[in-house]
């Protein structure tokens, strides 16, 4: 085989080069645009401008609220990442096994990570509101008055993680019940006869075979927890008292609310090389070998 030799298969990769361009510059045209905002002063995106350098970069890593929100947004993602890790292997491991009904527990599995996102956020609210809502009102019920879940930052944090380890856990379970269907029977089989119990089996045979689907799932979800704007928003908005503000909601805030364009680039920008550094370090210590992702 010499590569692309009919008219379908050069047809195939001339629309393949395409798509791929097109969606390269999709995402490549806006971080450029943004990066080159942060090296200007502007109160809006379409205000005059003026050059400032690095001054938006030495100020914006001067403010001690972009460091509260690198740590809050850093403390988000793993604490979400590791409870979706835990709980979609557990329902992974489970829904792998075959019982009665099992495929209709799978189809139920996915049914949090098919709801908008919006969804989520108006069924939390409907259900913790303060004046009517169902847990709120059970909460009084059992003796402990009307609990304020949005105006305690300890209770908003949890509100946050939880809404999120609830849509996305779904996504591991997923992804790691296909990895479990290529586990040949045999490994099991010669661990039992080792005398290998379930939690020796677990981690001599499942999670070293499933070594690059765990690699791939971690780096992806710790990515996109670090980045997720829309769930906190929507639940919290940043509140209270910044409780719940990560660095996306700290960069929204300073351009759309307090018209420091130039300032929420920067912190978009420094996101990013974080975000860059972090996904580099995380290859160099777990690297992927071409024959795992075989």
């Amino acid at each position: 085989m010499r590569g692309f030799t009919t008219p379908t298969d050069r047809l195939m990769r001339a629309a393949f080069l395409l798509s791929v361009s097109l969606v390269g510059s999709l995402i490549a045209i806006p971080v450029l645009h943004a990066v080159q905002l942060s090296f200007y002063e502007a109160q809006s995106f379409i205000s005059e401008r003026r050059f400032v350098g690095l001054t938006n970069y030495a100020r914006i890593l001067a403010d001690p609220s972009f460091w509260q929100a690198f740590a809050l947004g850093l403390g988000f993602a793993v604490i979400s990442m590791v409870l979706q890790l835990l709980l979609g292997i557990g329902f992974a491991l489970m829904l792998n096994y075959p019982f009665r009904g099992r495929a209709l527990a799978r189809g139920a599995a996915v049914l949090p990570y098919l709801l908008p996102t919006v969804v989520i956020a108006v069924t939390a609210h409907w259900l913790l509101d303060g004046a009517f809502g169902l847990f709120t009102i059970w909460a009084q019920q059992l003796g402990f008055g009307r609990p304020a879940w949005y105006d305690n930052p300890v209770s908003a944090a949890m509100l946050v993680i939880v809404a999120s380890v609830w849509t996305w856990s779904p996504f591991v379970t997923i992804t790691f019940l296909a990895g479990l269907q290529t586990i040949p029977a045999s490994l099991y089989e010669a661990a039992r006869v080792d005398g290998a119990g379930a939690w020796m089996r677990l981690w001599h045979v499942t999670l070293p075979m499933l070594k690059a689907v765990l690699t791939v799932v971690i780096l992806l979800r710790s990515i996109w927890m670090f980045n997720k704007f829309d769930i906190v928003w929507l639940l919290t908005k940043g509140g209270p008292l910044s409780a719940t503000e990560h660095l996306p909601i700290l960069s929204y805030r300073k351009a759309f609310n307090q018209f420091d364009v130039g300032g929420g680039a920067a912190v978009a920008t420094l996101s990013f090389l974080v975000l860059s550094l972090m996904i580099a370090v995380y290859f160099w210590r777990f690297p992927l070998d071409e024959k795992e992702i075989e």
